[in-house]
């Protein structure tokens, strides 16, 4: 199984408050795709990007909350 470095940014939609969210976990699976489905059952994938140095981003529609999964190759 490939591990990867998991990045997870929550963009904040409040007008004042421009932060966002971060949080990092390292994960062992042959299908991020999967493994993000089951972590966000009700997620809807907006945008799949394939980097070149292998990262993969999937953002994400969670409930009308924005979010962006980078999953980085370890």
């Amino acid at each position: 199984m490939q591990q990867y470095e998991v990045c997870c940014e929550i963009f904040n939609r409040c007008s004042n408050n421009q932060m966002r969210d971060v949080s990092f976990f390292d994960v062992e699976t042959d299908a991020p795709e999967a493994y993000l489905c089951r972590i966000e059952p009700r997620a809807v994938v907006v945008e799949r990007e394939a980097r070149s140095d292998g990262t993969l981003l999937f953002d994400i529609d969670c409930a009308g909350l924005r979010k962006r999964y980078s999953f980085t190759p370890v």
